[in-house]
């Protein structure tokens, strides 16, 4: 086998491996760490992962040798929750909630989500594509290697299609791997807002069958919340959507609980996002269910809101993953630091639970365990380089970007800190 790349004197590396199903419990905070490791890749995939010098001898006339002089290396980082393709900003509403007015009377004063889709509707298919790739190009900056892009900003089949027909694009030309989420019922649009049993007739009727014949979206999503679609509404929606062939996501309790983890167990969803109000009952529901939490602790910060209880999902033994929600009203930010940051100060998880979150735990998130989301012999050879002498060093130094390197395929898409692809 020719060997293309080996990354040497690795100090710490974390390799999260033999993860079959998502770490749960103390599972997430039990680690194999290797140090004075190397990787081995060729042809885009890890070939062996050792320590010492053992590497020598893969070393072919072509092999390049990468010294990473000591520093932390981990899987690439796994963003499994983000509105990517949107077009406009919303800043003109930051002052509204620095004086505390309420996100949902914000959307129902036709701001928020609602102003988003009129400027993704007027925007073109190139300005979408430049603005999402320049967010891109920023996460793969700080270690992200896979990202999860949802629609749910047109709001009708030819603006939905139009944001996902951008993010397939993206993923022919990006070296982010995107998976794609129809997420269709994120609003009811204005001219619904008096009858929105039509627009979910026309949702599940005309919009969501157009996107599976397309072949356009893997995942189905719901906003799940007082005020948007309710519990009955959401499940009438995703059952339709399970129907078609979708995997299911919901957006659940994220500002009241209203039974979405609840209905997420019962559904069968791969996760459930946000949760800062699930129940303790619809916790148990989806531990056992096998129905992932998906926290979003940027969200949380952004709006001055109440953080996920990720301690008690975690002992409750529910799966946890973390992303960034990256959107532009609730969590403008493609900084996955930041989170992981914040999910040691403010979730109270560690060092080691976090790193789960955002890698193995994240793959399974959005299935694709199998070939992303941890360091082993046979999956994708994404990897992040951090010059961080360890995980504590990285979530104790907050607010900056860590990253060295990235390598993603065996490629290096990521040198001192800035896109190099």
């Amino acid at each position: 086998m020719k060997i293309d790349l080996i990354i040497k004197n690795i100090g710490k590396l974390v390799t999260m491996e033999n993860s079959f199903f998502p770490r749960i419990g103390n599972q997430m905070n039990e680690l194999t760490i290797l140090e004075n490791a190397y990787i081995a890749v060729a042809q885009g995939k890890i070939f062996q992962v050792g320590v010492g010098d053992e590497y020598k001898k893969l070393i072919g006339e072509n092999t390049k040798v990468d010294d990473v002089g000591g520093k932390l290396v981990t899987p690439g980082l796994i963003d499994s929750h983000t509105h990517l393709v949107h077009g406009g900003s919303r800043e003109n509403e930051f002052s509204k909630k620095l004086n505390g007015v309420p996100y949902i009377q914000i959307l129902q004063e036709g701001g928020g989500i609602l102003s988003t889709v009129n400027a993704t509707k007027e925007a073109t298919f190139d300005e979408l594509y430049n603005k999402a790739k320049k967010s891109l190009d920023r996460m793969v900056e700080f270690g992200v290697t896979t990202v999860e892009s949802k629609s749910g900003y047109g709001l009708d089949l030819e603006t939905e299609i139009k944001q996902l027909e951008v993010a397939h694009k993206l993923n022919e030309d990006h070296p982010i791997d995107l998976v794609h989420t129809f997420l269709g019922a994120h609003a009811v649009p204005v001219e619904y807002k008096n009858n929105p049993k039509a627009y979910i007739e026309l949702l599940v009727k005309e919009i969501m069958p157009k996107i599976k014949e397309m072949n356009l979206a893997e995942f189905c999503d719901v906003f799940c919340e007082e005020g948007v679609f309710s519990v009955e509404e959401s499940e009438y929606i995703l059952k339709n959507a399970k129907d078609m062939g979708y995997k299911l996501k919901i957006h659940a309790d994220e500002i009241i609980a209203i039974g979405g983890a609840e209905l997420a167990a019962r559904l069968g969803c791969i996760s459930a996002d946000h949760l800062m109000a699930a129940s303790d009952q619809g916790l148990k529901d989806m531990a056992n269910n096998n129905v992932m939490a998906n926290i979003l602790p940027g969200t949380s910060f952004n709006l001055s809101k109440s953080y996920a209880n990720a301690r008690k999902m975690i002992d409750l033994n529910v799966a946890v993953s973390l992303s960034s929600d990256y959107n532009p009203g609730s969590c403008p930010s493609e900084n996955l630091q930041f989170v992981m940051q914040l999910g040691c100060l403010n979730l109270k998880m560690t060092p080691n639970e976090v790193l789960t979150a955002v890698t193995i735990n994240a793959a399974h998130c959005i299935d694709r365990a199998r070939e992303i989301g941890s360091i082993e012999v046979g999956k994708k050879a994404d990897i992040a380089v951090f010059d961080a002498p360890n995980m504590e060093y990285l979530m104790y130094h907050f607010g900056i970007n860590h990253i060295d390197k990235v390598y993603k395929d065996g490629v290096l898409v990521v040198n001192n800190k800035h896109v190099v692809y």
